[in-house]
């Protein structure tokens, strides 16, 4: 399914909204109080063997606030706007099944369900296992080339956690690196507003050594001088 309008995803009928919203799974993020409101992930009940899982992120009265929206509107049509920019720039994300915000009694609720990655896992899942010197260092020149070309376009990640940041190894060698949880990505004008995913990696990098850090932003530099001509959409 390709990326479509905000509008067209808030002009989905009420009755497919309420049908999702209901939608029985299992919480793998439990709803938590914040932004004013309330959000959550479920992994919804699976129908259909054959397909990948489904997530549902579910929000309650939560709100991005900027000068175009002074009142606020929920943060889940401003992550829609990051999956569709992410898209222009080749970078892979989930595949969006559905997206919707409605009002009711008075409160705003929003909906966004996804695809899971097939084959894909969180480089943090990924480093808790022993890998060839060759193919960690494969990893992360891929990892290094998506956050550049993110960057060169004038978008920052802003939840640049090895947990949001996953991998697969496919049968030919090659690497695929597919970002996750946009939902405090934003513009930048200038190109180290963006770079400040760099540090707060490094930040976070839990059981990732030191030495990977280093030289992902060595290959990060290297990669910012040819940010089209490794990476594979």
């Amino acid at each position: 399914m390709g990326i479509l309008s905000e509008k067209a995803f808030v002009a989905l009928p009420s009755s497919e909204f309420e049908r999702w919203w209901h939608s029985p799974g299992e919480w793998v993020e439990e709803a938590n109080q914040r932004r004013g409101g309330e959000s959550g992930v479920r992994l919804l009940q699976a129908w259909d063997s054959s397909r990948p899982p489904l997530y549902c992120k579910r929000q309650t009265g939560h709100l991005h606030r900027s000068p175009r929206h002074p009142l606020g509107r929920p943060t889940i049509l401003r992550e829609l706007q990051a999956y569709r920019a992410f898209a222009r720039l080749g970078i892979r994300t989930p595949n969006i099944i559905y997206c919707a915000a409605r009002k009711q009694a008075g409160q705003w609720q929003a909906l966004l369900v996804t695809e899971a990655l097939s084959g894909f896992v969180s480089l943090e899942d990924w480093y808790a296992q022993p890998h060839a010197q060759a193919l960690e260092h494969a990893v992360l020149q891929q990892v290094a080339v998506t956050l550049a070309r993110l960057h060169l376009g004038g978008w920052q990640h802003g939840c640049c956690y090895p947990k949001h940041l996953f991998v697969k190894v496919r049968s030919d060698g090659d690497v695929d690196v597919a970002l996750l949880d946009l939902e405090k990505s934003r513009r930048r004008w200038l190109l180290r507003q963006a770079q400040r995913d760099l540090g707060q990696l490094q930040r976070h990098r839990g059981a990732i050594p030191e030495s990977a850090i280093v030289y992902l932003q060595q290959a990060y530099q290297h990669a910012l001088h040819n940010p089209w001509g490794v990476l594979q959409p």
